[in-house]
């Protein structure tokens, strides 16, 4: 699995298309906590972290999963609290060990960018993942004026990372508004910074 950053990339933008269609709530959320738990579990074995960790990983996806069913079964929306909380300490990890393995990485590879671009991609499942546990905790809805219906979250997340700011989804109130700003700020600090100059870095080898 060593070096399958690849692999983590496609199974985020899996977790986003899963995500995009399906609807945080009944066996939507199940395959979504899969797909999710799934990226960050692979992020782990690809950066080189310790194998017990890694089944540690694993287990708490295995967790997520199991209370996402008890949810979807009639548990109720403090299920799905919980699911999200797991899934929020899993892809924190998840960016951690990937980032920390590309700033130490001794030259830009392919592997580095793959890498770089992978920890961006988490970052929105992150913070959608983190508004839709503040949404499950909350008495009040996370938007205002509506939302939360199927990907709203995710696509939220996304706009928000990238300072796209189509306006048709804000969050409500505290702690959303605070969570927002701090995804818009890594967003533009982290692709100014790092992808940009590991992409000027980057020297392809000829054949």
């Amino acid at each position: 699995m060593a070096d399958a950053y690849g692999l983590v990339l496609l199974l985020v933008v899996v977790t986003y298309v899963v995500g995009s269609l399906t609807k945080y709530e009944d066996w939507g959320a199940v395959a979504l906590s899969a797909a999710a738990g799934a990226s960050a579990v692979v992020a782990f074995g690809s950066s080189g972290v310790p194998a017990p960790r890694v089944r540690l990983a694993a287990g708490m996806n295995f967790a997520a999963v199991a209370l996402a069913a008890i949810a979807a079964l009639g548990g109720g929306d403090g299920f799905l609290a919980a699911t999200g909380a797991i899934q929020v300490v899993l892809l924190v990890g998840a960016t951690f060990v990937v980032l920390r393995e590309v700033l130490s990485s001794s030259a830009v590879s392919f592997r580095t960018i793959l890498g770089a671009i992978s920890v961006y991609m988490i970052f929105g499942l992150l913070f959608s993942t983190l508004y839709v546990t503040i949404d499950r905790l909350q008495s009040a809805p996370f938007f205002a004026e509506g939302g939360g219906g199927t990907g709203d979250f995710l696509f939220f997340s996304f706009t928000t990372l990238t300072t796209t700011g189509y306006g048709n989804l804000v969050p409500a109130g505290q702690p959303g508004k605070m969570f927002a700003g701090l995804e818009m700020l890594l967003g533009q600090i982290f692709l100014v910074t790092l992808i940009a100059g590991l992409v000027s870095l980057w020297r392809p080898r000829r054949g």
